[in-house]
Formats: structure tokens, sequence, C-alpha cells
């Protein structure tokens, strides 16, 4: 193999591979109810916590959600009434819904706040 290869080779997996960042998410559950969040990729098919399961915060109670993310990948937050999904706030449990406001761009070190009201 040339020198011009292994560096062509090198470029092009520096160029394909995303950077890891650690940043965390801190929510705010001011409502009255138990509530149900789930973080979702909008750069990848990636759901956390994942696996079928949510984060769940008690009635005004505030949780830290560290992630492992891609450097500048778009998150949008999906919220709602833990055993009520008709209520729910940021992108939904589905991830199906418009929001302007439930977004954020990971960067490493970095911590965004979630307010939940009624």
């Amino acid at each position: 193999m040339t020198l011009f290869r292994i560096a062509a080779l090198a470029a092009l997996v520096l160029t394909t591979t995303a950077h890891a960042a650690d940043m965390a998410f801190f929510v705010k559950n001011k409502r009255t109810e138990a509530v149900a969040v789930e973080l979702f990729s909008h750069d990848r098919e990636t759901v956390w916590p994942g696996n079928d399961k949510v984060f769940l915060i008690d009635p005004s109670s505030r949780k830290s959600i560290p992630i492992s993310c891609n450097a500048g990948e778009r998150i949008c937050y999906g919220a709602w009434v833990n055993g009520n999904d008709s209520i729910s706030a940021g992108v939904g449990p589905d991830n199906d819904q418009p929001c302007d406001t439930c977004c954020f761009t990971c960067v490493e070190h970095s911590t965004e706040t979630i307010d939940l009201v009624e």
C-alpha cells in the first residue's frame, strides 16, 4: 500500500467518525403528576434511555440525565404524564409532534435545562 493510499484512508476515517461528547439534561418536573421523558436524536436512530425504558420524574422533582452523544447532534425531548400520553410536551412520546423549543445541540461538557410545567 502506498503512502498516498494510507493517507487517503486515514483522512476518510477521520472525516466519517463522529466525536463523542458527554452532556447532560437537567429536567425540572413542575407538574403535580409524575412524567416520563425520552431523548431522541434527530440525526440517527438513537433514543435515551432506550430499550423501551423511560426516565421517570416524580412530581415537583428534578433529575439530571447524563448522555453520550455525537458532537453537533440534534437532540429533542419528549415528555408526557406517566400513564396518560395524551398530555405531552416537546416532541411527545412518539417523537412526532412539532416543537420549536425542545431541541438542543450536543456540546461536550454542557447542560441543557428542561422545565416541564402544568
